[in-house]
């Protein structure tokens, strides 16, 4: 197999980045033939198809293989010019893509970034994704790094802890008195707020309660602060955030439905096994947020 170019690569991103050969063409200031071009070099060096001419495209297996060697050379260059300036600014603002959970992103994880894009001249590209399926974005070549409920690392990347981020099953005192009468047995089927269908924090803690999922409306709010807002407004009783209740329940705006059983989501921080500087600032400062508003991971 024949090496990529640096101008394949770049126009591969570049193609995944915009979705069309013609807004790819426009970002690189060539022609849309000549993006078609080389790409189907690339697949004439690889030997297999890498993109698949959709609109969007997408990758295949083996594009995904690609795009992600083509991020991390990208990301390779960029701390190589750093160091040939001794740290200074190079003249345009490194790319860095990640995969974040929606409540972390809602409540924490962009405390981590605030100091440290501007530091680093960072242009921060965020995929928001649930944090069970941020992996697979990994696995993509998407981004090169993630806040994942998974432990285990994907192959050609590490992972470590960051903590514990804590739920707690909340009601308006209207709801809880126009709904749960019964007490907790009714629940199941009260009308409920979910994030979207993968989210099972409800339905987790239903079953933490004994009780299974019943035919109750569910409310699905795809957005973090909306979600919250939902649960505020009466919609339905949903799990919520620690840090988006608490204020909420000192004042009574919210009820706990069962204080002593809390929901707790483990969370890692899977990156690239990539010696990089600025990919280690990164890291570094994800840990250090995470140290401060999530609660330590049990053994």
């Amino acid at each position: 197999m024949q090496r990529f170019t640096l101008d394949q690569l770049s126009t591969l991103r570049a193609l995944v980045e915009d979705g069309t050969f013609e807004k790819a063409a426009r970002r690189l200031h060539i022609t849309a033939s000549a993006v078609s071009q080389r790409v189907k070099a690339m697949e004439q060096s690889a030997g297999r198809v890498l993109v698949q001419r959709t609109t969007p495209v997408a990758l295949t297996g083996a594009g995904s293989v690609v795009l992600r060697y083509a991020r991390q050379v990208e990301l390779l260059e960029a701390d190589t010019l750093r160091s040939l300036q001794e740290g200074g600014a190079t003249g345009a603002a490194v790319p860095i893509s990640l995969a974040v959970n929606a409540d972390s992103l809602a409540t924490w994880f962009l405390g981590a970034l605030a100091g440290v894009a501007e530091d680093l001249d960072l242009a921060v590209d965020l995929h928001r994704e649930d944090q069970e399926h941020t992996v697979s974005l990994l696995r993509s070549g998407a981004v090169m790094a993630a806040v994942t409920s998974s432990r285990e690392p994907i192959q050609g990347c590490v992972t470590e802890p960051l903590g514990r981020m804590r739920y707690r099953a909340v009601a308006t005192p209207a709801f809880v008195r126009r709904r749960l009468a019964g007490g907790l047995a009714a629940l199941a089927e009260a009308p409920v707020v979910t994030f979207d269908r993968n989210d099972d924090l409800q339905d987790a803690f239903l079953r933490s309660q004994g009780a299974r999922p019943g035919a109750a409306a569910r409310h699905v709010i795809p957005a973090s602060n909306d979600f919250a807002r939902a649960v505020l407004m009466g919609l339905g009783w949903g799990v919520l955030p620690e840090q988006q209740c608490l204020a909420e329940l000192n004042d009574g705006t919210l009820v706990q439905l069962a204080a002593e059983h809390p929901v707790d989501v483990p969370l890692y921080w899977q990156r690239w096994n990539l010696s990089s500087p600025l990919l280690d600032a990164v890291s570094a400062a994800v840990r250090e947020c995470a140290a401060r508003e999530l609660l330590p991971l049990t053994a």
